[in-house]
């Protein structure tokens, strides 16, 4: 089922809110300072394609650092791509089909307002208690 999922998402959200996402890594990347945060835009960007299967955690090891990272992210970019997944989240939510679509979406808010001291890993890769928390 994930892997249908993740095919209609492809075709209905997934290419446009990842070429959102490039487009922010490589504005990113421009400079050297704010290569950090290319990387964390093109590291979801892979996760903006294929969702479904896959978890965003907290990393245990996240500081301070990450902290202050996340209030650059969110006035560089963050918020812009916000609105790119609420934007789809409404247009997806007007099928019935598209209702998980819709709140694959929203999944997806957190990590694109405040990505660092976040990891986003397979659900496969979850141990059995960890899993019945972040379900998908």
């Amino acid at each position: 089922m994930k892997t249908l999922l993740n095919l209609i998402w492809l075709v209905c959200a997934g290419l446009w809110l990842a070429l959102g996402y490039l487009f922010a890594g490589l504005i990113m990347c421009l400079f050297i300072v704010t290569i950090p945060f290319g990387i964390a835009a093109f590291r979801m960007a892979i996760f903006a394609l294929w969702p479904f299967g896959n978890v965003i955690v907290a990393k245990p090891s996240a500081g301070v650092g990450s902290g202050l990272m996340n209030v650059v992210w969110f006035v560089l970019c963050g918020w812009w791509l916000a609105i790119g997944h609420i934007v789809t989240a409404i247009a997806c939510a007007i099928t019935i089909i598209g209702i998980s679509l819709a709140l694959g979406n929203l999944k997806m808010l957190p990590v694109s307002l405040v990505p660092f001291g976040k990891d986003i890993v397979p659900v496969a890769g979850l141990r059995t208690d960890q899993r019945l928390l972040y379900r998908t």
